[in-house]
């Protein structure tokens, strides 16, 4: 597996009238710094327009009106990769280019395993190249599992495996995803006040498809499949929903 750790933000400005400041920030300065790092594999950040923003569900609502998610994969090492990662954060501050964090609060920063990767049968890269495939956008899904190493859980793991993936494969716009198992979250002396509480390892689920159709398009289908399944009872009692819809590419300069 090309990477062993994972890292998810989720970002919600205080002043939506530095939009444009943050993208300029995230694209221009801090996502080419955290690049270059040799434990960074790669990493992206895709915007809640406000098209996605009305198709997007969050019962929890601390995840509610949320402007952008961001994510890193790291190489192994990870751990190494991560304290460089980290140490770069701080020196940016130091530096004095930390401007987002005036108007910035971020309810999520939180590592995951990478369980496993899929791709549709239509696109010819393997799972480890999706990421860096191009992409239109993605729909996350975010779960909280009631017992990490119960039976039910087990269970649900083995239908999202065998029946949701497949299922979510075949519908035109999803090229392919993955699923996430939670470490811990972050706690990082640049940001202390950003984070969200702490949940035990295992609680919480994410999955990540990756779009190559209009993401507000491929949406709706994906809604009427799993209404589907709600309907036979799947995928059990396991899982608690926290944050599910879908987000746009960012391309610089025009959707600033």
């Amino acid at each position: 597996m090309f990477s062993s750790r994972a890292f998810f933000s989720f970002v919600r400005l205080t002043d939506p009238a530095r939009y444009r400041d943050y993208n300029e920030w995230h694209q221009l300065d801090h996502r080419p710094e955290n690049l270059l790092l040799p434990g960074v594999a790669w990493g992206e950040r895709w915007a809640a327009t406000a098209d996605c923003a009305e198709l997007t569900t969050a019962p929890a609502p601390e995840y509610s009106g949320l402007d952008f998610v961001a994510m890193y994969w790291f190489r192994d090492p990870a751990e190494q990769s991560v304290t460089e990662w980290s140490a770069l954060g701080e020196r940016s501050f130091q530096w004095g280019r930390r401007p987002e964090l005036s108007y910035v609060e971020r309810p999520f920063l939180g590592f995951f395993s990478p369980v496993k990767g899929y791709v549709a049968p239509r696109v010819l890269v393997s799972a480890e190249a999706l990421p860096f495939r191009p992409n239109r956008g993605i729909r996350l899904t975010l779960t909280r599992v009631k017992d990490p190493h119960g039976l039910a859980a087990e269970q649900a793991f083995r239908w999202h495996d065998t029946v949701a993936m497949p299922g979510l494969l075949a519908i035109p716009g999803v090229a392919g995803g993955w699923t996430f198992s939670f470490l811990h979250t972050q706690r990082h002396a640049t940001v202390p006040r950003d984070g969200g509480p702490d949940f035990p390892p295992g609680s919480l689920r994410l999955r990540l498809l990756f779009l190559d159709e209009d993401p507000v398009r491929v949406e709706h289908d994906i809604r009427r499949q799993e209404a589907a399944w709600a309907e036979d009872g799947a995928p059990g009692p396991a899982e608690e929903l926290l944050l599910s819809g879908p987000l746009r590419t960012i391309i610089p300069w025009q959707d600033w």
